[in-house]
């Protein structure tokens, strides 16, 4: 891998800064406000700003960067697709229980439900996040899809899966501003008191976690390698190069020869293309 060392770097940072927003987010709960709890009280509604940064934002982003770690990259493609979908699907669970915290919260103190942009944008990243899982797993997962629907479709999962990834981050900030606006009275938010410092800090670590991420998804040069994974890409039963089904051939014409050679490497560039793109999956 080019840049290994700087590669870790970013690496361990995003892994800390995440690891500390989550602690701050329940430190911000357990200790300056309710706690956590069930009951459609204040500490019920706790469990939102605590999944979100967890699942939403936490685990989606290690899925995001999951395919870079260059110690995977031996590993099946089929595994790391498991993986990649696992954490994905951890990340909607957490998300999708926080919602449910979030209405029921409002449900039980009469609080009207879906008024501000937060929850507008917030109730839309997840329903986008779902449809994008969903069509992960039809698609890259599940064996049925051709493989030219599968190229045609990866460039926009890798897309939206980026998008809703900015937009989770966003929407979080909005989120716990929001909370912060309503919550803090006497001192007013406006004072700075020490939750209000706690919070904002916060909500910087939620950016720099995010510009991480992004950025390390998006550096070409830290892409899994594409010779890893083009024999990994060959359709059942087709044979890469190199291999008997090719030597086999050693005593046929110089055209036929020719002609294998140019089949076979138009293929492989074919499935190099198409890798390169999964590389950058995010479901």
């Amino acid at each position: 891998m080019e840049d290994y060392g700087r590669f870790l770097a970013f690496l361990a940072s995003s892994l800390l800064v995440g690891f500390v927003s989550v602690i701050l987010s329940l430190v911000w709960v357990l200790h300056y406000r309710e706690g956590l709890s069930w009951d459609g009280s204040a500490a019920e509604f706790n469990w939102h700003p605590v999944l979100i940064i967890t699942g939403f934002v936490f685990i989606q982003g290690i899925a995001i960067i999951v395919y870079r770690l260059p110690w995977t990259w031996k590993c099946s493609k089929l595994l790391m697709k498991f993986i990649h979908a696992g954490l994905n699907t951890t990340a909607m669970i957490l998300a999708i229980v926080s919602v449910v915290a979030a209405f029921d919260f409002h449900n039980a103190g009469n609080i009207p439900n879906m008024y501000s942009l937060h929850s507008w944008i917030g109730l839309a990243a997840v329903i986008f996040y779902s449809l994008q899982l969903f069509l992960g797993f039809a698609v890259f997962l599940l064996p049925f899809a051709p493989v030219r629907l599968r190229a045609a479709l990866m460039p926009i999962h890798v897309y939206s899966g980026l998008t809703i990834f900015a937009t989770v981050i966003a929407t979080a900030l909005m989120g716990i501003t929001e909370k912060l606006i309503f919550a803090l009275k006497n001192p007013a938010y406006s004072e700075s008191p020490p939750e209000a410092i706690l919070v904002n800090c916060l909500g910087l670590l939620l950016v720099i976690f995010g510009s991480l991420i992004l950025w390390m998804a998006s550096r070409p040069h830290w892409k899994r390698p594409p010779a890893e994974n083009a024999k990994i890409l060959n359709p059942i039963g087709a044979t890469p190069e190199g291999t008997e089904a090719e030597s086999t051939m050693t005593n046929s014409s110089n055209a036929d020869k020719s002609d294998l050679r140019s089949n076979t490497e138009a293929a492989r560039k074919q499935n190099i293309k198409f890798d390169e793109a999964g590389q950058r999956s995010t479901m």
